[in-house]
Order: structure tokens, then C-alpha cells, then sequence
């Protein structure tokens, strides 16, 4: 996917900003997560279609600590498609 329709998905389809996501993708298993936004590098990292995104394995842990070393970086074209996970699977 290209970063345009990313960002179309989080502006449309992410209204708090604690959704959690199912991110399929082109070549593997589909991950389950959060996007972190409100980190100093989101902007750049944007720019290059680069997403910041916490697994919902690290997602418990991450909202008590904020620590941006439990997220994983994934390439945007990477991804196949994007949707508001409704079930939690972990």
C-alpha cells in the first residue's frame, strides 16, 4: 500500500487512537496491533512509508510503560490491507 492510503485508513477508520489493527500483508501472516502516532519520528518515518506498530503481544505492556522499543517498523508496501480488528487475538 502506499502511504496515502495509510494515512486515508488512520484519519477515516482511527478515531481515538487505540484501535487495534489487522495488518495483512503481501508475503506473511496478517499482525494484529496498535500504529503509534504520537512518537517524534512518525512524521519521517511516514515520509518513507514506514509504520511504527505495536503487536497485540507487546500492546498490554506497551500502554502501562510507553516504551516505544516494544514496536516493530514495517514498510507500508508491504501491506495488503488494512482493517479495525474487532476481536482480540493474541
Amino acid at each position: 500500500m502506499n502511504i496515502e492510503d495509510i494515512q486515508k485508513f488512520l484519519d477515516n477508520k482511527i478515531s481515538t487512537g487505540n484501535e487495534q489493527v489487522k495488518i495483512s500483508f503481501k508475503k506473511r501472516e496478517a499482525v494484529y496491533g496498535l500504529f503509534i502516532k504520537e512518537h517524534k519520528d512518525y512524521r519521517d518515518l511516514k515520509s518513507k512509508n514506514f509504520w511504527r506498530i505495536v503487536p497485540l503481544t507487546q500492546l498490554e505492556t506497551y500502554q502501562r510503560t510507553k516504551d516505544i522499543g516494544l514496536a516493530k517498523i514495517f514498510h507500508g508496501s508491504e501491506f495488503s490491507k488494512l482493517t479495525i480488528s474487532t476481536t482480540i487475538i493474541i
